[in-house]
């Protein structure tokens, strides 16, 4: 697996000040243990770019699934720069975690084309609770550091082109 080549927990390049940045995140509920260690990293990696408080809007939906109706809901009712969706999809019995990890995955970037900003997949599909414990915060570090560096530098590079073309 690509994170035991490395830690998700490290950023590979400088992050940029983020003090006018905003975000909106929203939290699956199931694995609520998983999934608020990842919004928790998240949230300290904002704060040490200088996302201010009152630029973050947090929502909850109740699994995986729900993500990308949830996060398209909240940018429809918030201005944000980026939205990022957390959640985890255990590898189970059948292949339920396919269905749901490709459908969330498809339609997050869908409306990543269709609104023009970043929907970012914080999404954790491990085998096993141990491999998602293992990335949200384990030996491995945690995804959450991962995703809000990515979306950190999404919205400087679009702020950037912004600039750029006058």
């Amino acid at each position: 697996m690509a994170s035991e080549l490395r830690n998700l927990s490290e950023v590979s390049s400088e992050l940029p000040d983020a003090s006018d940045f905003s975000f909106g995140i929203v939290v699956s509920e199931y694995y609520s243990e998983i999934t608020e260690s990842l919004l928790q990293a998240c949230l300290d990696t904002f704060a040490e770019q200088n996302v201010k408080q009152e630029n973050l809007i947090i929502e909850y939906a109740p699994g995986t699934y729900e993500l990308p109706i949830a996060c398209q809901r909240l940018n429809r009712w918030h201005k944000v720069d980026a939205v990022i969706a957390f959640g985890c999809v255990v590898k189970g019995e059948t292949d339920h975690d396919k269905y749901i990890n490709h459908s969330v995955a498809q339609a997050l970037q869908d409306l990543s084309i269709k609104y023009g900003k970043p929907f970012l997949f914080g999404v954790l599909t491990p085998n096993t609770y141990q491999e998602a414990l293992d990335r949200a915060g384990g030996k491995h570090g945690n995804k959450g550091v991962e995703v809000a560096a990515a979306a950190l530098k999404m919205v400087a590079l679009e702020k950037k082109m912004e600039q750029d073309a006058g």
